[in-house]
């Protein structure tokens, strides 16, 4: 099956540079405290803290680092206080970006998104400009190691798995959000090992782009990567792999 993302793709090509960040745990703990939060600070009873938790776990996190960011939820009026934002803005060449922000003051991070989005040649836009060009998803993955490519899609196929790309390193899952959690014990219970799984968001359709606009978007997108209080950022950007290569060389 071809359920093939190239938002995925350039994301695991970005990945190695995105793991050396130092504030990678920070935004992970963050994660952590805010789906603990919004409901009980047990993973097996909370959906998104466990998934949060399993994030936390795929990038190495200590386990005393994720029983801390845990335990901070329960902090009281002395614990921060996070607020879950979502700007919507361009890039150059009219790319549409999602950002995803936690965030304990609301009117510095809005500053410091719209000045990032300005610096690198972009333009933050208004609520609704763009998030009808994307979608939540329920994202698996499954490292190859060996392991049959058809076998993994049948699997997931069966435990109601909307598509499978078979041919991505590691092996793509795609779920409706509320079925990620059903597909993922489906895929485990037929002894299969998962990477990662988490609720993601998709474009719907994406904008190719040359020249000097992919270095341009890259640079947007790792800028904003690098604020503290951005989360997660999606871009609708296609960039012909060669071109791709050559920009992250």
């Amino acid at each position: 099956m071809s359920g093939h993302s190239k938002w995925s793709t350039i994301k695991r090509q970005k990945g190695a540079n995105d793991a050396k960040r130092g504030a990678l745990f920070t935004k992970v703990a963050r994660e952590i405290t805010i789906a603990a939060r919004s409901g009980l600070p047990d993973p097996d009873a909370n959906y998104r803290l466990r998934l949060a938790v399993d994030k936390a776990r795929s990038v190495n996190m200590p386990a005393d680092n994720i029983k801390r960011a845990i335990e901070k939820a329960g902090g009281g009026d002395k614990a921060e206080q996070f607020e879950e934002i979502v700007y919507e803005g361009y890039g150059p060449g009219g790319v549409a970006i999602l950002v995803e922000a936690a965030t304990d003051n609301r009117n510095r991070t809005a500053a410091d998104v719209r000045a990032i989005f300005t610096k690198a040649g972009g333009s933050l836009a208004g609520s609704g400009a763009v998030a009808w060009q994307f979608e939540q998803l329920g994202l698996i993955s499954v490292p190859r190691d060996g392991i049959d490519p058809d076998e993994v899609a049948l699997a997931a196929i069966d435990a109601g798995a909307t598509d499978v790309d078979t041919e991505a390193d590691p092996i793509e899952v795609s779920t409706d959000p509320a079925g990620l959690e059903e597909v993922r014990k489906g895929l485990e219970a037929a002894g299969i090992k998962i990477e990662s799984a988490e609720l993601t968001m998709q474009p719907k359709s994406t904008v190719e782009i040359e020249g000097n606009q992919v270095r341009q978007n890259l640079r947007l997108v790792d800028l904003l990567e690098d604020h503290d209080d951005i989360q997660r950022v999606t871009a609708n950007f296609d960039i012909p792999d060669d071109v791709l290569a050559e920009a992250l060389a």
